[in-house]
């Protein structure tokens, strides 16, 4: 596996490098950061990706990322290099209103052409609905709803791709099996430290599903730093899944392989995933990232690693 190398982003049309590039929290400024700051920041990243000169075409965002100013960012730095080049894609994501909540047909039309204006682009090539959990499967999928909105999107050419973004994996699942959606974005739930998605996995493998896997580090706690060492998935740490990594940084430390490395790899060596996707928001960390995913891995290792798969019982969503 090449880092630059493009592979077919199953039945989507589009082909994805297998890294890419997570805008979450672009526009959440750090703090007693200046706006002139953060947009350089940030700029020095979006204008490379933008350019071509990464090794990584795909870069994934939302209407609601950064309070909404995710999107903003990335609009003006395509603006500056002059358009969206045809060789690299932009996912983004449907949300429902912040405040309010309102999460139906009407609404998802009115993020459509909020992220369009944000964008300064006609049309997407992958558009996803977005955290559907919020109100259900059913709810989402009754008529008016943002199914049927999404869905319409793609009829009118509005999109060239839809797809399904959220976390419970068999809810997912649920969503992949009625054939509607091209690609599917799972989090937290194919990890070190979280095997659930292995069935949402082979559901959207059987329908050629393109599949991206966010959330690699476990919302930080593979990095290793030590701010995130209590929490899994935004939620507090199991007993047993630290039982697990405990053992997963022994099998580390004797293979000389960092636990961030080790994060990356084991999202980017499953082939039923076709993109990872890693939260940077400047140059220095997409660089790190990059040199995790190139790291060399010991003959052995993923073996060793097999043997400490984490128990299904404490899986993120039956926690």
């Amino acid at each position: 596996m090449k880092l630059g190398e493009e592979r077919a982003f199953g039945r989507t049309g589009v082909r994805v490098t297998p890294l890419a590039i997570g805008t979450s929290s672009w526009g959440t400024r750090r703090a007693g950061e200046t706006e002139a700051a953060e947009a350089e920041r940030i700029g020095e990243l979006a204008d490379r990706f933008f350019s071509g000169a990464l090794r990584s075409n795909l870069i994934d965002t939302s209407n609601m990322y950064g309070e909404a100013r995710s999107e903003g960012l990335i609009g003006r730095a395509i603006g500056r290099v002059g358009g969206l080049k045809d060789d690299l894609v932009l996912q983004t994501k449907l949300d429902r209103s912040v405040p309010g909540d309102r999460f139906d047909g009407e609404r998802m039309w009115e993020s459509l052409r909020e992220s369009l204006d944000r964008l300064g682009l006609e049309r997407l090539q992958v558009l996803y609905l977005h955290d559907p959990e919020v109100i259900g499967f059913d709810a989402a999928m009754a008529p008016g709803g943002p199914v049927e909105a999404l869905v319409e999107m793609k009829s009118r050419g509005l999109a060239r791709a839809i797809g399904i973004s959220g976390g419970p994996v068999d809810m997912l699942q649920r969503f992949v099996e009625t054939d509607l959606f091209d690609a599917l974005v799972t989090h937290n739930r194919y990890t070190l430290l979280d095997r659930s998605a292995d069935g949402l996995l082979d559901a959207a493998a059987a329908r050629d599903v393109g599949v991206t896997n966010a959330a690699p580090y476990g919302a930080g706690i593979l990095t290793g730093d030590l701010r995130f060492a209590d929490s899994y998935g935004y939620k507090p740490l199991h007993p047993r899944t630290r039982a697990v990594l405990e053992a997963i940084k022994v099998v580390c430390r004797d293979a000389d392989v960092s636990l961030p490395a080790a994060a990356i790899q084991f999202s980017l060596s499953e082939p039923r995933i076709h993109s990872t996707i890693v939260g940077v928001s400047n140059l220095a960390r997409w660089e790190e990232a990059v040199g995790y995913a190139e790291t060399p891995i010991p003959s052995g290792f993923w073996e060793a690693i097999e043997e400490l798969a984490p128990p299904a019982e404490v899986a993120l969503d039956r926690i």
